[in-house]
């Protein structure tokens, strides 16, 4: 595996180095959101549900449009530098926030920020190594990625010590901001295969093979069960985790997620993907069952999200690595589009479900509502998706 590390070129640890400083800024804040709603503009886990929804919607959306964008134009660099400038933009923005529905808007700017940039930067990647290195690619990328989602919280569990307002921690993330932008403007663009791709984009996934569709398909039955993150770090805090704990936890799963990230997603270059989606999708439904329990214990709380950890780490990278072995030759930015839309659209109706059972009923049914969505997608995934008859995907 180190070999192969050593091997990848310039862009995958460019795209990298990018995410890491990025997710250094997006996570040292992320944890502090439901704090920041509830404590400083006196929001609910509804508003939350809210807020969180339409900001992942519309991130989801623009993935798409990005995503058949680039495989027209055959540009991806243009949309990952704009993309990264909105969200430089945006995060600092929220300190200026005089309520909930001002930090929906400025989410929003965030969210479309990071829409115009996911599928390009995952069609650069894909396109970047040899098929036999997506796992790996795919797997390098998301542990830098959380590697950046360790220190972001770190960071911001250093400044609430340091007694800092919460509204001055969020105009820190101006300076990591314009690091990215910097950094993004020095990616290449790899040399391109000429492709037939399809005269006019349509809305009925046309091109895309049976066996990809049916696995976007149920990939957004799991995501409506898979709320937004912000419901577990109000979870922890609702169980007796202190504030000032908070971000340590969550740099705790991002810390797992790190370390096997890529070990993982490599190993499904040798193995078969859809075992370790499996597993994953496992882990994740035992995950939200046992976190609907009353009255759980702190040190269950921190064993939990150990596992939560391990799910990310293994299917983050190789979820992906998925798509791009499903997607037809040209049609790389379509499929990942595809698969982000409706992965990210979900999470608006995810959110929001979630939290109306968790502000009118408990949190015990908000969770076993997650959980019974994830067994359900594990059904469908390993008896419609991954059918006997289907290609089997190792690569």
């Amino acid at each position: 595996m180190w070999k192969t590390l050593r091997s990848l070129p310039r862009t995958v640890w460019l795209i990298g180095l990018i995410s890491f400083v990025n997710d250094s800024a997006s996570e040292m804040l992320y944890p502090l959101m439901p704090l920041y709603l509830t404590s400083v503009l006196m929001a609910g886990p509804r508003a939350l549900g809210i807020v969180e929804g339409i900001a992942e919607a519309t991130s989801s959306i623009f993935k798409l449009v990005s995503g058949v964008i680039v495989d027209r134009t055959k540009r991806s660099k243009p949309w990952i530098v704009i993309g990264y400038l909105l969200a430089g933009i945006g995060r600092p923005l929220i300190a200026l926030a005089s309520s909930w529905t001002w930090v929906l808007l400025i989410r929003f700017t965030d969210r479309l920020g990071k829409g115009l940039r996911s599928s390009p930067r995952d069609v650069l990647l894909a396109e970047s190594v040899p098929t036999d290195q997506r796992g790996i690619t795919f797997g390098l990328h998301r542990s830098m990625d959380n590697a950046g989602a360790v220190v972001g919280p770190l960071l911001a569990a250093l400044l609430l010590s340091l007694n800092v307002p919460l509204r001055d921690i969020f105009l820190w993330a101006v300076i990591p901001g314009v690091i990215t932008v910097v950094l993004a403007l020095c990616l290449k663009e790899p040399a391109r295969e000429a492709s037939v791709i399809p005269k006019k984009f349509t809305w009925s996934m046309e091109g895309l093979p049976p066996q990809l569709r049916r696995y976007i398909f149920v990939v957004g039955l799991f995501a409506l069960g898979n709320s937004s993150d912000m419901f577990l770090l109000l979870r922890a805090r609702d169980a007796g985790v202190p504030q000032e704990q908070i971000p340590l936890l969550w740099a705790a799963i991002s810390l797992i997620t790190t370390i096997f990230g890529t070990p993982l997603s490599a190993l499904s270059d040798r193995f078969s993907r859809k075992y370790f989606i499996l597993i994953a999708w496992l882990a994740f439904a035992f995950f939200y069952m046992a976190m609907s329990l009353p009255n759980i214990s702190i040190w269950t709380i921190c064993l939990l999200f150990g596992i939560y950890g391990l799910f990310k780490a293994a299917t983050e990278g190789v979820e992906k690595a998925l798509v791009a072995d499903m997607a037809p030759l040209g049609m790389a930015g379509t499929a990942f589009g595809w698969f982000n839309l409706i992965s990210g659209v979900m999470l608006f109706p995810a959110s929001f479900i979630f939290g109306w059972i968790y502000e009118s009923h408990s949190p015990t049914y908000a969770f076993l509502f997650s959980g019974s969505c994830a067994l359900c997608a594990l059904a469908l995934l390993a008896t419609w998706v991954f059918r006997a008859n289907a290609p089997n995907q190792t690569a």
